[in-house]
């Protein structure tokens, strides 16, 4: 069952919606203002590598590109 995450563009509230399936519908709406002018964000994530003797942190990097921003995420484990 994923839940995604929103961020409303008009009040910037973030909200989750839960989908119960992959056949789920939903009407997304702030439930602060009402408003469909949304978004989905990234939710952030808690992950764990254990068999390693190194250990390091996931990273992140940032670059313009023609619809505003990307950004690339390096997450340690194997690959």
């Amino acid at each position: 069952m994923p839940i995604y995450e929103f961020k409303c563009l008009k009040c910037n509230e973030c909200f989750e919606i839960l989908f119960t399936s992959a056949q789920d519908t939903a009407e997304i709406k702030c439930a602060k203002c009402d408003s469909q002018e949304i978004e989905r964000v990234l939710s952030s994530t808690n992950f764990s590598v254990s068999g390693g003797s190194a250990s390091s942190s996931a990273s992140a990097q940032t670059r313009s590109c023609s619809s505003g921003s990307c950004t690339t995420f390096d997450i340690p484990g194997p690959r």
